[in-house]
């Protein structure tokens, strides 16, 4: 049972069960161990203020390891060197990033939004896999990791593909790493693309409570002498 939130199946039909603004470690963990994450909309009555809206969906998003699908031409990309791929040098720049991504709509990753997952960075707690190019950041995916759940969060690119490489040797990763949960909350058709299927939330919550039991270590990702990451 959640210290913080009502039961995950409470939720509307939207997914949507409460308004809270505390982002503090503590009540991000004890969500996303609950199946709970935390979305800013919009004020209904305070233009440019957001609030910070918790939701479950129903059906929830998620990658299976293996059916996780590259298609061939990114496949080459990923081993063609373009990209050097690593982990967690630069997770505020990730963020940020796709924060500025967001902003052309009107973004969900507030400000208040971005310090905290910063914050969990620091305690270990989340993670990015960026994609550089001479020198740059071109792209890159940041999420939480609660024992064998990851909870991907969002990505953004400055290059074609890059991005996209950085999904793909996130979900790699994970899989070598035996995690058992791949999380990305909804599907797209950008992830269709790569097998996103949706389950059911009771499924959702059923599996993530093993996956939140087992130790697993995020570790480190690093392109430099990998040919594939499919391999």
């Amino acid at each position: 049972m959640s210290r913080f939130f009502p039961d995950a199946g409470e939720a509307d039909e939207s997914g949507f069960l409460c308004v809270c603004s505390d982002l503090s470690p503590d009540r991000l963990i004890d969500a996303y161990t609950h199946g709970i994450f935390p979305w800013p909309f919009p004020h209904p009555y305070r233009r440019g203020a957001f609030c910070t809206g918790w939701f479950s969906p129903d059906p929830r998003s998620v990658f299976e390891f293996d059916q996780f699908h590259v298609p061939r031409r990114l496949d080459r990309t990923c081993g063609s060197g373009r990209f050097h791929v690593v982990s967690d040098t630069d997770f505020p720049g990730v963020i940020r990033g796709c924060a500025e991504r967001h902003n052309e709509d009107g973004t969900w990753i507030t400000p208040e939004l971005t310090d905290a997952y910063i914050h969990l960075h620091r305690l270990g707690l989340a993670h990015s896999v960026e994609t550089w190019r001479n020198g740059q950041l071109a792209g890159g995916v940041y999420g939480v990791a609660v024992g064998g759940l990851f909870a991907a969060e969002s990505m953004f690119y400055r290059e074609r593909d890059a991005s996209k490489v950085a999904l793909t040797y996130l979900i790699r990763h994970l899989q070598k790493q035996g995690y058992l949960l791949a999380d990305i909350q909804m599907k797209t058709a950008h992830t269709a693309r790569f097998g996103a299927v949706e389950i059911s939330r009771q499924e959702y919550l059923r599996r993530l409570e093993t996956a939140v039991r087992c130790e697993r270590n995020f570790g480190t990702v690093n392109s430099a002498g990998v040919q594939n990451p499919s391999v």
